[in-house]
């Protein structure tokens, strides 16, 4: 009593961090429990950022409210658990996943929040208009191999879906996606998600999805030799194939993809476009980098992609062909894409600087 203001119980810390997460745009909760209690960082835009700290006589219970959330063992601290949280309890519109790990520090738990992202067209993914011209172009394809390279979290996978909302608009054609997991369910299009616990991997499920007869076949990842040759083979013979590959440049992608596939000329056949992703933190519109609520003080809010590209045409098949993946180039490289967005007032050289290390 006498004014003092109760402590919040771990019930209304959890339903606070997960309603506050949500709204700031959040992709992860971080908690690390700490010799003094537990220290708490949100996920934004690519960034981990660190949000408040939980005190010692709360944390056990809020980390023991999130398990409890996520049916996991609320007592177990020495292994690793995996779980989710139903959106009833949750109290947001969607699932969320949670993961715990030991640390020399204490428990370390993730929860992943699925908030669905906007559905995008090529045209507002904010990318080069001659970048979307040259790739729509290879969309209204019958056959061919288009494929994706950059880190986890780099936005490949948001290009995909709107590439794939491009070709549904076309209209006529049969499209199957294998991912892991599925981000986002489109309508019109036959999703599956692997399951390799249970022996459905990319390359099985693409060795049966193609007696599916589709047209489009996007494979979410290309893991191993068997589903390079796989993706090679079905874009060959009538089928346009969108996947991913990490290779980290374009150039890397035809070096990697020419040691997972045998036949390095049915690769320099197949491929007719290869995209370089990456993610630039745009400044807050609000507050111009100043820091502000709406960004939670980064001063960033909201991504704009980097890609270079490579549309490989016949004087590139020849090059392939006589002196190897070595000449490959982009004609406009990731950091030339970065410095036209500052030059736009879009992004700074704080920025250019934790993607690229060093000034632009």
């Amino acid at each position: 009593m006498n004014g003092v203001k109760p402590q919040p119980s771990a019930p209304e810390i959890v339903a606070e961090l997960l309603a506050q997460a949500e709204k700031a745009g959040a992709s992860d909760i971080h908690l690390q429990m700490t010799s003094s209690g537990a220290d708490v960082a949100f996920r934004l835009d690519g960034v981990v950022t660190p949000i408040t700290k939980l005190p010692q006589e709360v944390a056990a219970h809020v980390f023991g409210r999130i398990k409890y959330l996520a049916r996991l063992k609320t007592y177990q601290e020495s292994l690793p658990q995996d779980g989710r949280i139903d959106r009833a309890d949750s109290g947001l519109q969607y699932d969320v996943r949670v993961a715990t790990y030991p640390t020399v520090t204490g428990e370390k738990i993730v929860i992943r929040l699925f908030q669905q992202p906007t559905a995008c067209s090529l045209g507002e993914l904010g990318l080069d208009h001659s970048l979307v011209a040259e790739l729509e172009a290879v969309l209204r394809r019958d056959s061919g191999l288009v494929l994706f390279t950059g880190p986890a979290g780099s936005g490949k996978t948001t290009t995909i879906y709107a590439c794939l909302r491009y070709i549904l608009n076309l209209g006529g054609r049969h499209i199957i996606t294998i991912e892991d997991p599925v981000e986002q369910i489109i309508p019109g299009l036959m999703q599956t998600e692997v399951n390799e616990a249970r022996g459905l991997t990319f390359a099985v499920a693409a060795r049966h999805l193609l007696r599916q007869d589709p047209q489009v076949l996007v494979l979410g990842e290309i893991r191993d030799d068997e589903t390079a040759t796989l993706a090679v083979r079905a874009a060959l013979t009538g089928h346009l194939v969108i996947s991913t590959l990490h290779a980290g440049s374009c150039k890397g992608v035809f070096e990697r993809l020419m040691v997972m596939c045998a036949d390095r000329y049915a690769v320099i056949t197949s491929v007719e476009m290869v995209l370089n992703q990456r993610l630039m933190r745009k400044l807050c519109n609000q507050c111009k980098g100043a820091g502000c609520t709406q960004c939670v003080n980064t001063g960033y809010r909201g991504r704009i992609p980097l890609v270079e590209w490579v549309r490989v045409d016949a004087a590139l098949r020849g090059v392939l062909r006589s002196d190897g993946p070595e000449k490959v180039s982009p004609a406009r490289n990731l950091e030339q894409c970065a410095r036209d967005v500052i030059a736009r007032g879009l992004s700074d050289g704080k920025e250019f600087e934790r993607i690229f290390g060093h000034e632009p």
